[in-house]
């Protein structure tokens, strides 16, 4: 039994391969075959490094950016107007400080229009009739009411006189006792209404003048006369037709506008308005006559700003007077430094602006970025932007005149990258 259980354990029992003994030679080539794949991965490595530093410094320094190139131009070419360096530039239109539509105190009828558009008229002088009739009459019948309370104040005046000597012989016979106290006290109110009746007599003939007074002026109201000197823009009456201030289209006879007191008012933006102050001088350039330049000044800075718009009003004033400035002309000012430099030291003392595109600007504000192309690399600026105009970007300082500046995608752009130009545009 116990062999048996032997040979049955014999059977299940699993053998182990003997592993065959591994010789030096063998050992030495898996140690060479090694070193072949390490030196092999390493050399890879190595033309992978030196091909991407070869590829960074070709990106960085021997590949150049393509750009377009603007000249930046001297404001004097384009938008100076005199000696002085234009410091903002806005644009507004011309407005009467002084005009008045005239009118009618009330309701009247025209009967008569005395002056035409365009004509010039004085002060005081008649340029319309309105109907009269009513106002003569009601005239005509506050003086006979004068004449009326006139002619009671004579008799009121008369019978005071007549009563006096009466109360005075009252007062000696009560002294003298001849009369009781009651009569006498009937004489004296008697005598004191009488002098009342003179007063209130004298007091409605007062009323009376003053009546008269009130008539004549509104007579004189159907005369209308120019308020000041001036010229005649619009006539919007007729005769016939019936005027009264209360109601709109019906309320004029005419424009009058004083043309010594036409001024310019522009929007400055809040942005800007720091470089405009009081009695600075300016230009004004009409957009009917582009090539005139009109000497002016700023007169206020109205110290409130429109919200909506983010600006200023600025009122400029002519120091010319000429026919061929009319109201509501467009026009564009030049706001111009304080002092000009002298012609012999102008080039040293003040740089002069320039206008370029407004693609050629990144930034918004006063103060924002270019980039100036010197040889083959841009430079980095900081720029003082003046106002932005139909001609362009105007720059105060940072740039000189003739000066290339890049224009392209500002995010590639970096100070010192070297650059090629590929077009020259001007604006």
């Amino acid at each position: 039994m116990d062999d048996r259980k032997a040979v049955l354990l014999d059977q299940l029992r699993m053998e182990r391969a003997q592993s065959a003994p591994v010789s030096s030679d063998d050992r030495s080539a898996s140690a060479s075959l090694l070193g072949r794949r390490a030196g092999w991965v390493f050399g890879v490595g190595a033309v992978a490094a030196s091909a991407a530093l070869a590829a960074w410094f070709l990106f960085f320094n021997a590949k150049v950016l393509p750009v377009r190139a603007v000249v930046a131009k001297p404001l004097a070419s384009t938008a100076s107007v005199s000696s002085s360096s234009s410091l903002l530039e806005a644009s507004g239109y011309v407005i009467a400080f002084r005009e008045a539509t005239v009118s009618a105190k009330s309701i009247y009828k025209v009967t008569d229009v005395l002056v035409e558009e365009g004509q010039a008229v004085k002060q005081d002088e008649v340029i319309a009739r309105l109907d009269d009739v009513n106002a003569r009459a009601v005239l005509k019948q506050s003086r006979a009411q004068v004449r009326q309370l006139e002619a009671e104040l004579i008799a009121a005046a008369q019978a005071a006189g007549n009563a006096q000597p009466s109360f005075q012989r009252a007062q000696k016979q009560l002294a003298a006792k001849l009369i009781s106290q009651d009569a006498f006290d009937s004489a004296k109110a008697g005598y004191d209404a009488v002098q009342s009746e003179v007063l209130v007599a004298e007091e409605k003939l007062k009323v009376a003048k003053a009546t008269i007074e009130v008539n004549e002026r509104l007579l004189d109201d159907t005369i209308i006369r120019a308020p000041f000197d001036g010229v005649v823009t619009a006539r919007t009456a007729q005769p016939g037709q019936i005027v009264s201030p209360q109601f709109l289209g019906g309320g004029g006879i005419a424009k009058i506008v004083d043309m010594d007191s036409l001024e310019v008012n522009v929007d400055v933006s809040e942005t800007f308005i720091n470089r405009v102050v009081g009695k600075q001088p300016a230009v004004v350039t009409l957009n009917a006559y582009p090539d005139w330049r009109i000497p002016a000044e700023v007169i206020a800075v109205i110290p409130t700003a429109d919200r909506a718009k983010a600006t200023v009003k600025v009122r400029i004033g002519f120091k010319e007077r000429d026919p061929r400035i009319v109201p509501e002309m467009g026009a564009r000012v030049s706001f111009l430094e304080s002092a000009a430099p002298s012609k012999t030291d102008a080039s040293e003392t003040s740089p002069r602006a320039v206008i370029v595109p407004s693609e050629t600007i990144q930034g918004n504000g006063d103060t924002s970025i270019a980039f100036v192309i010197v040889r083959d690399r841009i430079q980095q600026r900081s720029v003082q932007l003046g106002v932005r105009s139909p001609n362009g970007q105007i720059i105060l300082s940072g740039v000189e005149p003739g000066a290339s500046l890049a224009v392209g995608e500002f995010g590639k752009f970096r100070d010192g990258l070297k650059v090629q130009v590929v077009s020259l545009g001007e604006q």
